[in-house]
């Protein structure tokens, strides 16, 4: 085989990056037709638009044959989805591409590495071990009708552009007190900028008790009928179980808002706070995963982290 070559992922390139993801990943799972994996939802582009600069493409004769996006939130980051034409696995693109992924995570100053994969398939596993990274606790990603009472909240996409800086400063000193260094304002900016959902801020705007990043309807990374809570956090201290419903109510509150019929959550089991928390209002799991860490480093997946993703 000619040796693939690596190089950055561009805009022309998304719509055959996303064939391959859906192909890939619907093959693996042995769906009938493996293009319908995740419906109308849109993994490939959202990923791409957050960051250009993080996502790689595999070239194979001048073709497009794999991809990979880094997700960079300050201190933390994460990788994928990863995807590669079915009829070249086990060919070494996977491998190639994660060669290219791993200087990308520290050029964005990234301390703490993972991602989430398939819990039973040693295959991943064994893949993602060679490159540092270790399992750790399952992810499960949660669902639920969106019921519960109206929750006041500040919504990104209702504020005027001159006030977004203030929505941005007042998540970042949220969310590093979460976690030194967690930063996900570019999240924000990409999907009240980019019409793929809403930011929902409890408490004071200036400085919340929760936020949560919220992909909303088709085009997203949601699909149709659902609000996919892509982050969220709320203030550490005591009283903060009864902060992450307050948050939850007012995501579903978001989604009633929408029409949308559906809200997703995930949220990693070492967070036994945020977990508990979830089963007690009576979600229902829809996805298990597991969470690999480069070199075993729990970063924010301990007891008291009160933060809800699934680094998907």
């Amino acid at each position: 085989m000619t040796a693939v070559a690596v190089r950055p992922l561009v805009e022309r390139d998304l719509p055959a990056a996303d064939r391959i993801f859906r192909l890939a990943f619907g093959t693996f799972l042995r769906l009938p037709d493996p293009l319908q994996f995740a419906g109308d939802s849109d993994w490939v582009r959202s990923r791409w638009l957050a960051d250009p600069s993080t996502a790689l493409a595999a070239e194979l004769d001048g073709e497009l044959v794999g991809s990979n996006f880094v997700t960079a939130w300050g201190s933390v980051g994460f990788f994928g989805p990863l995807s590669v034409r079915p009829d070249l696995w086990d060919r070494g693109v996977a491998q190639r591409l994660l060669d290219a992924t791993m200087p990308l995570f520290e050029r964005a100053g990234v301390v703490h590495a993972g991602l989430f994969t398939f819990a039973d398939s040693m295959k991943h596993l064994a893949v993602y071990q060679r490159f540092g990274f270790w399992p750790r606790f399952q992810t499960v990603v949660f669902a639920a009708a969106p019921d519960g009472p109206e929750c006041a909240a500040v919504h990104g996409t209702d504020l005027a552009p001159g006030e977004r800086s203030t929505l941005l400063a007042a998540a970042r000193r949220l969310t590093d007190a979460v976690h030194p260094g967690l930063d996900v304002t570019r999240e924000i900016r990409n999907v009240v900028e980019h019409d793929l959902g809403d930011v929902v801020v409890t408490g004071a705007p200036e400085a919340p008790d929760g936020l949560a990043i919220c992909h909303c309807g088709p085009g997203s990374e949601a699909g149709s009928g659902a609000c996919f809570v892509k982050f969220g956090a709320v203030r550490p201290g005591a009283g903060g179980p009864e902060r992450l419903a307050v948050l939850l109510d007012a995501c579903a509150a978001l989604a009633r808002r929408r029409g949308l019929q559906r809200v997703v959550a995930g949220v990693n089991t070492a967070r036994r706070a945020a977990y508990r928390t979830i089963l007690a209002r009576g979600w229902r799991a829809e996805l298990i995963g597991i969470a690999m860490h480069r070199d075993d480093d729990p970063a924010y997946n301990h007891v008291d982290a009160l933060i809800l993703d699934d680094w998907r």
